[in-house]
C-alpha cells in the first residue's frame, strides 16, 4: 500500500498487507483508509502485456469488490503492468534484505503517483 500527502502530489509506500486471509486483508485496508482519512482508493490491475485481463485480473477485481463493500470512498483502477519492474530499478541499491517486499511498496507507490500526476494534468475522474 502507498498513501499520498494531503494535496496528493507525491506518493509514498506505506506498507505490505498480504492477502492471506482476505477478509483480515480486507479489515486491515479499510482500517488504514479510515485512519488516514483516504478520499480514493487506486487499485492496481494486473493487465496481461497485450492489455487484455487474465485471471489475476478477474480475482484482484472481485477483491477490490469485497474491498468495495467495506469502504465509503470511491475505487478506481490503474494498469500496474511494470511497476515492480520500475520499483525494482529503483531499489537496486536498497540492502538484500526484505527487498522483495520494497518492491512491492515501492509498486504500489508508483502506481499511486502516475494517478496523481494524471490528476494534476487532467483533474480527477468520477
Amino acid at each position: 500500500m502507498a498513501l499520498s500527502d494531503p494535496l496528493g502530489i507525491l506518493a509514498t509506500p506505506l506498507t505490505i498487507i498480504n492477502r492471506v486471509d482476505e477478509a483480515a486483508a480486507i479489515e486491515k485496508i479499510a482500517g488504514i483508509i479510515c485512519k488516514n482519512e483516504v478520499g480514493r482508493v487506486i487499485a492496481g490491475l494486473p493487465l496481461n502485456m497485450d492489455g487484455s485481463e487474465g485471471a489475476q485480473a478477474e480475482k484482484t477485481k472481485a477483491f477490490i469488490a469485497e474491498l468495495g463493500r467495506n469502504i465509503d470512498v470511491p475505487v478506481e483502477y490503474r494498469d500496474e503492468r511494470l511497476s515492480t519492474v520500475s520499483a525494482r530499478s529503483l531499489i537496486q541499491g536498497v540492502r538484500k534484505t526484505n527487498r522483495g517486499t520494497r518492491y512491492d511498496a515501492a509498486a504500489a507507490a508508483l502506481i499511486l503517483q502516475s494517478y496523481l500526476d494524471d490528476v494534476s494534468r487532467t483533474g480527477p475522474s468520477s
